[in-house]
């Protein structure tokens, strides 16, 4: 019994020791980690020939990604040597059940690059790291923009960071919005109406719906008027089904059945891009790719940035909306370096770095950044900037995919006449609520 009593004195003893030998070793409040390390994480923080490596999961292309592995990765190791970044290109196709299998048998990565869709479906799942407590948290949220910021958002916590974003804009044909009377872009909806309505003797089309899908019809149905949920995403009768949304919806089977709406709405010829380009359509809506892909293409004859006039979406009783798009930036709950993920977390949303994958293309959710593009280079990017500031997330909830399905298929309804707009929306909501178990 002595012999149990002192070994264990001995054990309390050093324990005692330890404790007290650590207390002076404590992470500085900028680093992200914690007075509570383990002895092993504060040993490698101390000497940064023992380093972390937090591996990154990210679908990007071939130049963006040598943007990422020539710049990226070498700045934010110099900037903290204690910490190895680890990049794993992934193929998009079949990777959302890859991931959900790669929690599962808890392989998962520390870091990945994720649609903005995904992220709440897989907060549900208690796959995801929530952020809101971590340190810094606030000064990261208040430095992006606050639409692609909703899009990490799911039961009031946040569990990502907008990596990159993109919205869609107004494109005009700059010699078709001549024909139609014009030498501006239409600031409203109602001159838009108007300018359509003089290209119709023309057999020309003035408004560009490019499909039957909540990113193609969304935008104009907000911009008049209409919504889709309460401001939480928990509700949806009472504002789907609301009279401004019926409005709203009737306003464009109206435009359609009046011939005011380019044919692609509903798969018919051209396509949005050959129709602007061709001059029969005036106007579409479309990201900044639609730039960047023409100027990238050896073989293409259309000058985008001589041939087309930029703005913001017109503005109805709703504002002018749009729909907001990207990636973000998650880790996961199982994560081996939570703290260490969290520091890359923080420094990619720098100005800095959001700055310097703008070479790749990627427009910044940093605001600081996003303003301080150089518009001379990228003369297109000034309105998505812009448009930003009013564009909205699709609905950020686990149950997005079978929702939007239910819209979809609501307004084509309507749209081909099969239904009222009143009738389609309010067996939209039946079938939502029933989904959200409202």
């Amino acid at each position: 019994m002595r012999k149990r009593i002192s070994v264990l004195l001995v054990l309390a003893l050093s324990a005692l020791l330890a404790a007290c030998s650590g207390g002076n070793d404590n992470a500085s409040p900028g680093d992200g980690a914690s007075s509570a390390a383990p002895a092993e994480s504060s040993e490698k923080a101390k000497d940064p020939a023992k380093k972390v490596t937090i591996e990154y999961w990210h679908t990007y292309s071939d130049s963006e990604e040598k943007v990422l592995v020539e710049k990226i990765k070498p700045m934010f190791e110099e900037a903290n040597p204690s910490i190895e970044l680890k990049l794993t290109r992934m193929p998009y196709e079949g990777l959302k059940d890859q991931v959900i299998a790669a929690v599962a048998g808890d392989a998962a990565p520390d870091l990945m690059r994720m649609d903005i869709i995904w992220v709440p479906e897989l907060a549900s799942k208690g796959a995801l790291k929530k952020l809101n407590d971590l340190p810094g948290f606030d000064d990261v949220k208040a430095s992006v923009f606050d639409s692609p910021m909703q899009t990490n958002f799911y039961k009031g916590d946040y569990y990502g960071v907008p990596l990159n974003t993109n919205t869609k804009i107004a494109i005009y044909n700059a010699d078709t919005l001549k024909e139609a009377g014009l030498d501006h872009a239409p600031a409203t909806i109602d001159e838009l109406v108007q300018a359509a309505r003089a290209l119709k003797g023309k057999d020309k089309q003035g408004i560009g719906i490019s499909g039957i899908h909540a990113w193609g019809l969304l935008p104009y149905f907000w911009s008049l008027g209409g919504t889709v949920t309460n401001e939480d995403y928990t509700k949806v009768d009472g504002y789907l089904n609301s009279p401004e949304s019926v409005k709203a919806l009737e306003t464009i089977v109206g435009w359609n059945k009046e011939g005011l709406v380019i044919p692609a709405l509903l798969g018919g010829e051209p396509g949005a891009w050959d129709g602007l380009k061709s001059g029969q359509y005036m106007m579409i809506d479309d990201g900044p790719w639609f730039f960047s892909i023409m100027l990238g293409d050896a073989a293409n004859e259309f000058d985008p940035i001589g041939k087309t006039v930029r703005a913001l979406l017109p503005a109805g009783p709703g504002g002018s909306h749009s729909v907001v798009g990207g990636e973000d930036l998650v880790t996961f709950a199982n994560s081996k370096h939570p703290e260490e993920a969290w520091t890359f977390m923080k420094w990619m949303l720098g100005e800095e770095p959001q700055q310097i994958m703008v070479d790749a293309g990627m427009i910044p959710t940093n605001k600081n950044a996003a303003n301080a593009i150089d518009t001379t280079k990228n003369p297109y990017i000034g309105p998505f900037i812009e448009q930003l500031n009013t564009a909205l997330p699709r609905t950020p909830i686990p149950e997005w995919g079978e929702m939007e399905t239910i819209f979809n298929l609501s307004f084509e309804k309507a749209i081909r006449g099969e239904q009222t707009a009143a009738d389609a929306l309010n067996e939209a909501v039946k079938q939502i609520s029933s989904l959200l178990g409202d």
